[in-house]
């Protein structure tokens, strides 16, 4: 697969999100701030482009207007569209203009890295939203636990059943992978297999998609959809992050689970199926009960067959054999497998992998690329301690604002916060403090230099944390996070251009 992704996004900020996120998954980026630059750019003489991200909302040529002009002259180009705020005529129009595959922003890194892989997998099968498995499915392929008794006996007692099978785990361990394993060992394997993301499109789109829609139903239901329980009809449906399926929505999922029936949108008539449901998710569903968002109805229904797999970092005898697989796989035949250096398999043990197998899988893309064990290393050494970085100096606010009041010392603000993540670490804290006009010493006497300093930079400090949290959890939109932070957007670009931040 050609790696080099045309990203087509009016933002500056988004673009620049969009790039740092798929470079540190493998892939180059050129960038086009509307249509006509990205047409432009696929005509160019050596154009190259493996996929293409295309935002709906631009100024002058809008992606609607860019997608069909694209299909004419590049009608095989994989395209995922792109929108923050966009209706669901917009997503059906450009899903029926050739559209690929769809993200609402704010986009994850984790959605973007799955979202390219499903599409261009797809597309080297010819294949889009129906995927069948023949009966012969390899079984080397990257499975979670795959290479113990325990999944393997797993598959052999879970296959034959049409019981709901209910898989967690952390993101990027392997839920999709076991699940179509499952559906491949069972008597529905000549029947689809057919996946749906309930995180990835609003809520109204994901019931058009799960259950169909008459003519006229809503605007832009130019002609009816059967919908993806009538297409899975015989088979399996996927349904991935079924935790953050909408309640109401819920309520007709489980219909199907009881009656095997359900009622397209606009229309009075139900349709039956038979259909074997699995679904994955990372929440914590007995928590999302207690605070109502999710059904407890459903969670039992579903729960039938409960399956938790595991994080690759407790699957440390396995990290080395997926690790030499992953580099057989991209490599396809077509590009030389570099021998994994001692100090490099090691560092691969010693990694936590946050992002589990699927950024293992990353790693093995770039050692293919670069052919140089030590470079990847010394990237996986980086990221280890930007995130390290993070858990030193991220705290909530409040716990900020009052260290920062009280004279808080580094060890004091070590560790208390946030989640890590591949963003910017902050400076390093000041010396530590007794007091805010004293510096500690064994004789409490000497008084502190620079006072005023100190507290100014243990300012800077506390709000350059603020203001990175904010960014962290709006996925680095500048204009959520101003609005978290309760401040004009100029305000918060004043403050991230005196702070260094993003820059």
């Amino acid at each position: 697969m050609n790696s080099r992704i045309l990203v087509v996004e009016d933002e500056p900020e988004v673009r620049d999100y969009l790039g740092l996120a798929l470079k540190q998954q493998g892939y180059t980026t050129d960038f086009a701030d509307d249509g006509d630059e990205a047409i432009s750019a696929l005509k160019r003489p050596g154009s190259d482009f493996g996929l293409m991200l295309l935002d709906i909302i631009m100024p002058r040529k809008d992606g609607l207007e860019t997608l069909t002009e694209v299909r004419q002259f590049r009608p095989n180009l994989p395209i995922v569209m792109l929108s923050g705020s966009c209706s669901t005529q917009h997503v059906i129009q450009a899903m029926k203009s050739g559209a690929d595959d769809f993200l609402q922003k704010p986009i994850s890194f984790d959605d973007l890295g799955g979202a390219i892989e499903k599409v261009l997998k797809l597309k080297s099968e010819t294949l889009y939203r129906e995927t069948r498995i023949p009966p012969s499915v390899r079984m080397d392929e990257p499975l979670a636990s795959n290479w113990t008794l325990k999944i393997e006996k797993l598959l052999s007692a879970v296959a034959d059943s049409t019981f709901p099978v209910l898989l967690r785990g952390e993101t990027g361990v392997g839920k999709e992978v076991l699940a179509r394993q499952l559906h491949a060992r069972s008597p529905r394997r000549d029947k689809p297999f057919l996946k749906v993301n309930c995180a990835a499109l609003p809520s109204e789109l994901v019931e058009a998609e799960l259950f169909g829609y008459e003519r006229g139903a809503f605007t832009g239901a130019f002609k009816s959809s059967e919908g993806r329980f009538k297409q899975a009809d015989g088979g399996t449906i996927f349904l991935d992050e079924i935790g953050d399926m909408d309640v109401k929505l819920q309520a007709k999922l489980l219909q199907v689970l009881q009656d095997q029936e359900f009622l397209r949108i606009g229309s009075k008539e139900s349709v039956k199926v038979n259909v074997r449901v699995m679904v994955a998710t990372h929440r914590d569903l007995e928590e999302a009960i207690v605070q109502g968002r999710f059904r407890e109805d459903l969670y039992y229904r579903l729960n039938v067959i409960d399956v938790h797999i595991p994080a690759l970092r407790e699957r440390q005898d396995e990290i080395l054999g997926l690790a030499e697989h992953l580099l057989r796989k991209h490599a396809n035949g077509k590009m030389r497998v570099p021998e994994m250096t001692p100090s490099f398999r090691q560092a691969l043990l010693e990694y936590d992998w946050a992002g589990n197998i699927r950024e293992l899988e990353n790693v093995m893309r770039q050692l293919l690329v670069v052919q140089d064990c030590d470079m990847v290393q010394e990237e996986l050494e980086r990221r280890r301690l930007r995130r390290s970085g993070l858990r030193s100096f991220s705290m909530p606010p409040m716990q900020m604002a009052a260290a920062t009041a009280g004279g808080g010392s580094a060890d004091s603000m070590s560790g208390a916060g946030f989640q890590s993540g591949d963003y910017p670490a902050q400076p390093a804290s000041p010396p530590a403090y007794s007091s805010l006009g004293q510096q500690s010493h064994d004789n409490g006497t000497a008084p502190a230099p620079h006072t005023l300093d100190r507290v100014d930079e243990f300012k800077k400090n506390a709000e350059a944390t603020v203001i990175l949290s904010a960014l962290k959890n709006t996925r680095w939109n500048r204009r959520q996070a101003a609005a978290m932070l309760k401040i004009d957007y100029k305000a918060l670009l004043y403050k991230m251009k005196k702070l260094k931040i993003g820059t």
